[in-house]
């Protein structure tokens, strides 16, 4: 019995430190602002909306920053976007 306890002990702590270390599910979306037409890449981990809310989502939520960035370029190509 009490092998039986350290084993589930034991196996409630790796899962609980894999579970830690795992990274978190972060998204990344482009966003365009209305008053200047710059686009800006915004991390849905920071806690707040962005302010002033005149602004536009322009993509879907991605993966990773470096995504995000490629999918800002390419609308900054197609002139979705200013500099």
């Amino acid at each position: 019995m009490r092998r039986l306890s350290l084993l589930c002990a034991t196996a409630f702590i790796a899962v609980t430190a894999l579970a830690a270390t795992s990274p978190a599910e972060a998204g990344f979306h482009v966003i365009r602002w209305h008053d200047t037409g710059f686009c800006q890449v915004w991390d849905e981990a920071f806690p707040t909306a962005p302010w002033p809310v005149h602004y536009t989502t322009m993509t879907h939520r991605q993966p990773s920053f470096e995504r995000a960035l490629a999918v800002k370029e390419m609308l900054m190509r197609k002139h979705y976007c200013t500099l």
